[in-house]
């Protein structure tokens, strides 16, 4: 069952700079009105900080205050801060995005992969989205085992016709491709430590190492699988279906190992200590902002050239197929490990050259390069949207609405 809290007002803290003003006033009447139990909301503008919000419980049941420097895991937003890591890896001439995965990971080419791109396969394309071979927690913390599997799949379409959300295998697939073009070899985890939070000065952890204090990291308050049946009014019918049976597609991308599957479980030390670059990054929900307001204003912190962030930015190329998601079952469109606005999910400024990622129960963050803003959100309390959680629909909605003055964050 949803846990239910009510939050003292007192317990909502940060500030908002002049003219931000609605967004303090969203983020405060997502605890008044709509259930939030514990959150952060952060948003960098043209290089500032512009708005830095906390508020509620970080433990929701032990009544344990969400504090300044609480961490939480964001789920698949954590794919668009490990997209960061590629971009970077690009910029350095590490990556070209139209060339054959299989050239920088010769055995990637096995099982009819060989062509397989890494534009195709960072676009969500490649056929990958599910791991048949069964993996445990202790083969995810040993990275050429992982490799081994990923390596070792057949596509479930032909690469490129279709397009199906990569819910956890993404991020695996990414760390091992940087790990072949890094000439120190190193884990998607540990580049980012190095090169992105370090020089950012951010706290974020994509594997969250044992000198953090788990007393810091928010308690996540998920729901059981079978609850989805009931909100099949907001979660997509098709994908609650294939949700809940084990042979679909869509229960695969997101179990294997099966512990993967539920959120509660990623309150589990050993899930958190993984380097699971789709699923499990756990930090400072400013961190997230952070590194989006820098790719959002050219990447100079970063690294990014011209010639990364105008691919970051360019309209996403669709599978031959169309815009239908075989995992999610509602049309989407990605691009370069990101998801770019559609119709749909209408985030950013009116012009698309947003980039991001949304997160299960209800987290986001992206870039918006025409308004130079860094957006983030994320939660403890898991919410039943895929995208456009009403608590974080309203933070955004309030922002570049309102403040900024840019088009209606609402779908039509």
């Amino acid at each position: 069952m949803v846990l239910k809290v009510d939050v003292p007002p007192a317990l909502v803290s940060g500030a908002a700079d002049e003219g931000y003003g609605p967004v303090a006033d969203a983020f405060r009447r997502n605890f008044a009105e709509r259930g939030e139990i514990g959150a952060a909301c952060a948003v960098y503008r043209d290089g500032r900080k512009v708005v830095d919000l906390w508020g509620g419980y970080r433990d929701g049941r032990a009544r344990e205050p969400w504090r300044e420097d609480t961490l939480v895991t964001v789920f698949s937003s954590t794919k668009g801060v490990s997209g960061l890591a590629i971009a970077v890896a690009h910029a350095r001439g590490w990556i070209d995005h139209d060339a054959p995965v299989a050239q920088y990971w010769p055995e990637f080419a096995a099982h009819g992969k060989a062509a397989v791109t890494v534009r195709s396969l960072l676009a969500h394309q490649a056929g990958l989205a599910a791991i048949d071979r069964p993996l445990t927690v202790t083969d995810l913390a040993d990275l050429d085992v992982v490799a081994a599997a990923l390596a070792d799949q057949r596509p479930a379409w032909e690469p490129g016709t279709r397009h199906g959300y990569h819910a956890i295998s993404l991020g695996w697939y990414e760390g091992e491709l940087l790990r072949r073009v890094d000439p120190q070899r190193r884990s998607l985890g540990r580049f980012f430590a190095d090169e992105i939070a370090g020089p950012l000065g951010i706290e974020f952890y994509i594997g969250v190492p044992d000198t953090v204090d788990p007393a810091r990291i928010a308690r996540l308050h998920g729901y059981r699988p079978g609850e989805l049946l009931l909100h099949m009014g907001t979660m997509p019918r098709g994908f609650v279906l294939g949700f809940l049976n084990p042979r679909s597609v869509t229960a695969r991308a997101f179990a294997n190992p099966k512990v993967l599957g539920r959120i509660d479980n990623y309150n589990r030390p050993d899930v958190r200590r993984l380097e699971l670059p789709a699923a499990n990054g756990t930090g400072e929900v400013r961190a997230i902002a952070r590194a989006y307001g820098d790719a959002a204003t050219g990447g100079a912190v970063l690294g990014l050239t011209p010639a990364t962030l105008e691919a970051l930015t360019r309209p996403a190329a669709p599978p031959s197929g169309g815009l239908d998601d075989v995992v999610l079952r509602v049309p989407t469109q990605f691009s370069l490990g990101y998801i770019k606005p559609f119709p749909a999910l209408r985030f950013g400024a009116a012009g698309d050259r947003a980039f991001g990622t949304p997160g299960a129960g209800g987290s986001f963050g992206f870039a918006d390069p025409e308004t130079g803003v860094g957006f983030a959100y994320a939660m403890n309390r898991a919410g039943f949207h895929l995208w456009d959680d009403p608590r974080e629909l309203a933070l955004r909605e309030a922002l570049f609405h309102t403040v900024l003055g840019e088009r209606a964050q609402r779908p039509d």
